[in-house]
């Protein structure tokens, strides 16, 4: 059974992670025929992007973990902003995390998000495309 979905392109995603509310029209989407992944799914998954949001120390280590356990976790650090000594505290908690699994971090969206990657999975610095 062939399944067909309508995908943002990636440029109008970027935009709406970053915050840049762009209207979209029928244009910015294209189909996105799933038969051909249908077949390859049937596997076991290795690898999750996973989304978290922090507010306080507490929520630091399940974040962690999940990079140990290999996965990619976006996490919006939004609400630590309001204090400076906490947040400087858990981003350094994410780099000590990344640099133990040999992976990555970066800050997006004006540092509302950071990425933190596990073993094997770096993050290209390069911009694809426009303006991010």
């Amino acid at each position: 059974m062939a399944v067909c979905i309508k995908v943002l392109y990636m440029g109008k995603l970027i935009d709406t992670l970053l915050g840049r509310s762009i209207a979209t029209t029928e244009n910015d989407y294209m189909d996105l025929d799933l038969s051909a992944y249908e077949e390859a799914g049937s596997g076991s998954v290795a690898v999750y992007v996973k989304i978290a949001s922090i507010g306080d120390l507490k929520e630091s280590p399940r974040i962690k973990d999940e990079v140990y356990k290999g996965n990619i976790v976006v996490v919006d650090i939004q609400r630590l902003k309001m204090d400076k000594i906490l947040y400087e505290r858990i981003l350094k908690d994410f780099k000590e995390v990344a640099n133990d699994v040999n992976g990555d971090i970066i800050g997006l969206g004006e540092q509302r998000y950071v990425i933190v990657t596990p073993k094997g999975v770096k993050i290209s610095r390069d911009k694809i495309g426009g303006a991010l």
